[in-house]
């Protein structure tokens, strides 16, 4: 399922996000959402959220 829907995505949930560095490449990290940063209902490339790592970029897949 694709990260475009903000009401697909809660926290707890794990992703396969793209970061800001990785978007020439499109590499994926995985991970569990913590905070969903996008405050639209949808977004054409993905809500942004933050993992528990720290890590912020937007879902391609929820996983």
């Amino acid at each position: 399922m694709d990260g475009t829907v903000r009401s697909r995505i809660r926290p707890g949930i794990r992703v396969a996000i793209v970061l800001k560095k990785d978007q020439r490449t499109g590499r994926l990290t995985e991970g569990t959402v913590k905070d969903i940063l996008t405050n639209s209902p949808t977004h054409p490339h993905g809500i942004k959220v933050r993992l528990e790592d720290g890590s912020v970029g937007r879902v391609k897949e929820i996983l």
